[in-house]
């Protein structure tokens, strides 16, 4: 592409997006051809146990409604939550900054422990390590999990077929303009509580039920994970404008400054697709629970428009969802 120079890592290789998914399939796949990871899972799947990690370089560290700690256990939680598991046990490594506040810390470590506690989760290694003022953004934090499956029959992007539901457990986009207003970079008051949650309590109530797939949709938003999930298959993944879950807040902060809603990070909210036999079901336990206040049914698994995801408008038209492109807004994770 004219004016950009290919040969570097850019911003956008790490939002999430397109760009990221090129990076893993082009660069790192050449190197780390393992049938584990070439499966694009939130987890590793090795026998009845899964695995994952992540790194959570958020600023700032503080926000509405969570921090970093919260955050870190939260997601790593949610990765295994999502493929079925129950959490077991948790490594957390810290980067930490030359002269980072030591009640900062000291916030985000009891952060992380009433996480563990609400994701029935145990943090039982990890590592500590101090670099010199100005090698770190104060803080950065990894973390590693192992979970064990326990759903009776395990979500696998190959049990989807058309006529199976999209359930979401509440309001989209609430995490990242959490994290964009507590920056005041764009001079807006509003304050907006992150939806960061561990996901465990919620989703062990559906291990009886079919659920077919889930993903929580972080980086990139729900927009990203149903274009990985409907790319290169023989189904179409159809959304309902008027069903999604959109607070008024949300909504206006992304008219205001031109953001789709359907990109944004979230991460306290899992895409569950569901055969359409126990599709209400499942919508009722996640409505009962303080998890899945405001969860929606939002489309349907389609036989047309295969590989795409489509949007049907409240005017009754329709159009491609199509995944982020670039680094759409700062970063958030």
């Amino acid at each position: 592409m004219h004016g950009i120079n290919m040969d570097k890592i850019l911003l956008s290789h790490g939002g999430g997006g397109q760009k990221t998914t090129e990076l893993i399939r082009r660069r790192i796949y050449k190197y780390f051809n393992d049938p584990l990871l070439s499966s694009m899972d939130d987890s590793a799947v090795i026998g009845s146990q899964v695995f994952t990690t992540d790194s959570f370089v958020v600023k700032p560290l503080f926000f509405p409604g969570g921090d970093m700690g919260k955050l870190a256990v939260s997601g790593t939680v949610n990765d295994i939550s999502v493929m079925g598991a129950r959490p077991l046990y948790l490594s957390v490594g810290f980067i930490i900054e030359e002269g980072f506040e030591i009640k900062d810390f000291e916030r985000i470590l009891a952060s992380m422990q009433q996480a563990a506690e609400a994701g029935d989760v145990r943090i039982v290694t990890g590592d500590t390590k101090v670099v010199e003022r100005g090698k770190c953004d104060g803080l950065y934090v990894n973390t590693s999990g192992i979970g064990e499956i326990v759903f009776s029959r395990p979500p696998a992007v190959e049990r989807i077929k058309p006529g199976d539901a999209v359930l979401i457990n509440g309001p989209i986009g609430l995490h990242e303009i959490s994290v964009l207003t507590a920056r005041k970079e764009f001079g807006l008051e509003t304050e907006v509580l992150s939806d960061v949650a561990p996901l465990w309590p919620l989703i062990r109530q559906l291990k009886d039920y079919d659920i077919k797939f889930m993903r929580d949709p972080t980086r990139g938003g729900i927009s990203q994970v149903l274009n990985e999930i409907a790319g290169d298959r023989d189904f179409g993944i159809e959304i309902w404008e008027d069903s999604l879950p959109v607070t008024q807040e949300v909504a206006g902060i992304c008219e205001i400054l031109g953001f789709d809603f359907l990109h944004l990070a979230n991460e306290g909210k899992v895409i569950a697709i569901a055969s359409a036999k126990d599709a209400e079901t499942i919508l009722e336990i996640m409505q009962k629970d303080p998890l899945g206040k405001g969860a929606k049914m939002i489309g349907r698994v389609t036989d047309k428009n295969k590989g795409m995801v489509t949007l049907k408008t409240t005017a009754l038209s329709e159009r491609i969802v199509m995944p982020p492109t670039g680094e759409l807004v700062p970063r958030i994770c």
